[in-house]
């Protein structure tokens, strides 16, 4: 294995199990609807501005939580890795010279969040795996992110497997 994709592993193998939580905030029908029109939903928008104007609950659409990377603004172009991903979202490779690839997701839904409701984010790298393919050597990464409400109650779960090849080994 080269010396990259050891120090991934080994770091990796350090964080399993280790949770970070995130609040995400109140979560409001304006979030719901922007993530919406990105996915060119007029009608969701349409149903949702209609329940709020009437005082009723507002549910945010479907895959709303596991749509949104993160609950910051984001960095600046310059700060992404050069595979387009951000530091928060790159887990055990800062500052090595890796190329990432997401090789799939499964998410568990519970009840829809509510506009007015609190979530927090919690994530953890849950597996460290190093693996050889056709094309080489790579690290698999798995990472679970649970939404939570402030009753504890899961809202949704997404469990992420991470490719992760050394960026300076050709494929």
């Amino acid at each position: 294995m080269t010396a990259v994709l050891d120090e991934v592993l080994s770091r990796a193998r350090k964080l399993v199990g280790q949770w970070e939580s995130e609040d995400c905030g109140v979560l409001g029908v304006k979030d719901f609807c922007r993530y919406a029109a990105a996915l060119n939903d007029t009608d969701y928008i349409r149903r949702a501005r209609a329940q709020e104007a009437a005082g009723e609950p507002v549910a945010a659409p479907a895959l709303f939580l596991a749509g949104t990377l993160s609950w910051e603004d984001g960095p600046v172009e310059g700060e992404l890795r050069p595979d387009g991903l951000a530091l928060r979202e790159s887990p055990c490779t800062q500052g090595l010279p890796v190329r990432q690839v997401h090789g799939g997701e499964s998410v568990r839904v519970g009840r829809p969040p509510v506009a007015g409701a609190r979530v927090t984010a919690s994530r953890a790298v849950t597996s460290a795996d190093h693996r050889r393919g056709q094309s080489g050597e790579f690290v698999l990464l798995g990472v679970t992110t649970r939404f939570t409400a402030e009753d504890g109650e899961e809202l949704m779960a997404v469990d992420e497997t991470i490719v992760v090849l050394d960026g300076g080994v050709a494929a």
